[in-house]
Parts: C-alpha cells; structure tokens; sequence
C-alpha cells in the first residue's frame, strides 16, 4: 500500500480555505440587500410624507399672498365662493371640533367598556369571536356609513327633534363615532392586557372585586394606551370626510347648536375639488389653505399623543 501523503496539494488548501469564506460572503450579500430593501420602502413613506408637505405649503403660499393669516385663523365668516367674499376659517374648523367631538362623546365610553369587557371578563374562546367581530366595523366603507346617518339616524333623530335639519351635525358626528369604537377598544384593550398579572393577582389577594380591579388598577396602569387610542381615533374624525360631506352638509356655520346644519374642513375639500372653480384663482387656494391647516392639526394632536404615552407610561 501506498502511504498517504501528509501533506495535501497547494490547490487543495486554497479550495477548503477560501470556500468557507465565499460561502459566508452570501448571507452577508443578501442581508446587505434586504436592509437597503426595507430602508428604501421606509424612505418612500418618509418622502411622501416631506412631499405632501410641501405642496400643501407652496400652493397654500397663493392663498396666504392674497389674504393675511390673522383674518384666516381668527374670521367668523367663510364665504370664498360668494360676493363679498370673507376668508374667516373659523367656521369649518367649528363644525370640524363638533362633530369630532360628538363623535368622541359615543366612541370613548362605549369603546372603553368593549376593551374592559374583552380584556377583563371575556374567556378567551369569546374574546377571538368578539374582537373581529368588533374590528370588522372598521372595514366598513365610510360612504355606507354616510348614507346610513342620513337614510336611517337622520329620520329616527327628527321623530325626537322635530326642528332638525335633514343635514345637521349630531347624525354625522354619531355614526363617526360608531365607526371610530373599533379603533379605541382595540387599541385600549392592548394596552389593558399588556398590564402585568401581578399587579392583577396582587389586588385580588387584597379582596378587589372585578371591577375594582379594571377600573383602579388596570385602567390607571394602562392610561397611556387608553389616552394614545382616544387621541387617535379623535384625529381619524377630525380628518373624516364622507360621512360629514353627506350627512352634515355644506353650510359654513359657526355654532354649537348639533341639530343644525354645519360644514367640516373636509367637506369643504371636496365640495370645491369636484366643483367648477378655475385653476390658479384664489377659491381654487382656498383648499390647500384649509388643508395645510387641518394637516397642522391632526399632527398635533399625534404629537401630544406621542408625548403623553411617553410622560405616562408605565415601566414593569
């Protein structure tokens, strides 16, 4: 028999030395592309962002050319497509808060107590029933419910209030509020169940009813989820356009009264974009002046929501 040579061929030790490395190298590769893939989507949302921005900015620079600001924000009067005309925002912006609010008022109690029931009393078997269910309400097409407020709340609210207008603030802003209710129980009951079971088990051991319980332990824990979820529904009707564009109307109106007639920020938008109204005049500005605005505002209202949920929250 032929000894074995000891020491194997120069090709050999090349080829088991560089053949772990190119090898490694290939993971290394593909890691390399996803991340700059992922990088890439999330530049894009951020770009979209900065562009939306910036229209909105520049085209509202041909409205705040021709009118001041001052008479914009603090205007009681909103007349752009009439003679004389007045540029006073502070209309839209009434029926913005107040259907937004009436809105809030039906979403927030009813919201909270589907999230303690859920997070608190359901079994588990009953909790992957109900919370699709209740989740699919926000899948429902926002103009089905606009013509559900003016079809079927509207004639049920005039045989209670005989004066209500046909198009009035408390019908759109009572369905925005059943359509936000998934949005503030889901996101509260999260943050219920995120609480740990000690501080369950602790308050339990001291003789605390259920109740007692949800509402004094749990709830006070997880109120920076809660007040993070109430604050993002409130923006996701203040930025609600089919349900107030059918149901509220189109009458710029500054009051506080819910049975009459109102005209939202959003509306307004539409009314004017499928409308006659010449490029380049400045009724046609007017949109991206109210726009920007109600751009302004939804982003603070998340930023004081950002704020709040880190002010608050609770470490475990």
């Amino acid at each position: 028999m032929r000894p074995e040579n000891p020491n194997p061929p120069e090709n050999a030790i090349s080829t088991y030395s560089t053949s772990p490395r190119r090898v490694r190298k290939r993971p290394l590769l593909r890691e390399a592309s996803i991340t700059w893939l992922l990088f890439g989507c999330a530049l894009v949302s951020v770009l979209t962002t900065v562009g939306i921005v910036v229209m909105l900015a520049v085209q509202a620079a041909g409205f705040f050319r021709q009118v001041s600001v001052l008479e914009f924000l603090t205007g009681i009067q909103w007349t752009p497509l009439f003679d004389p005309q007045h540029f006073g925002v502070l209309p839209l912006v009434g029926g913005t808060l107040l259907t937004a609010g009436i809105a809030i008022l039906v979403a927030l109690p009813v919201g909270l107590a589907s999230a303690i029931y859920l997070s608190e009393y359901a079994r588990d078997s009953v909790r992957r029933v109900l919370k699709p269910m209740l989740e699919i309400l926000a899948g429902v097409p926002t103009v089905v419910y606009g013509y559900f407020a003016l079809t079927f709340v509207t004639p049920l609210l005039r045989s209670v209030f005989p004066n209500m207008i046909v198009f009035n603030a408390l019908s759109a802003g009572l369905v925005m509020g059943i359509m936000i209710i998934p949005m503030v129980s889901s996101l509260s009951e999260d943050a219920m169940v995120a609480v740990p079971r000690s501080l369950r088990n602790a308050a339990y051991g001291l003789g605390a009813t259920r109740f007692e319980v949800a509402t004094r332990v749990v709830m006070p824990a997880a109120v920076s989820g809660i007040v993070a979820a109430c604050i993002l529904a409130l923006s996701r009707a203040v930025g609600e356009t089919m349900i107030v564009a059918i149901a509220a109307g189109s009458t710029p109106n500054l009051t506080l009264n819910p049975l009459e007639s109102i005209q939202t920020m959003t509306a307004y938008i539409v009314q004017i974009s499928l409308g006659e109204t010449p490029h380049g005049t400045l009724e046609y500005y007017t949109i991206f002046a109210v726009g920007l605005l109600l751009f302004i505002m939804t982003l603070l209202m998340n930023l004081f929501g950002q704020w709040f949920v880190r002010r608050y929250r609770e470490k475990y």
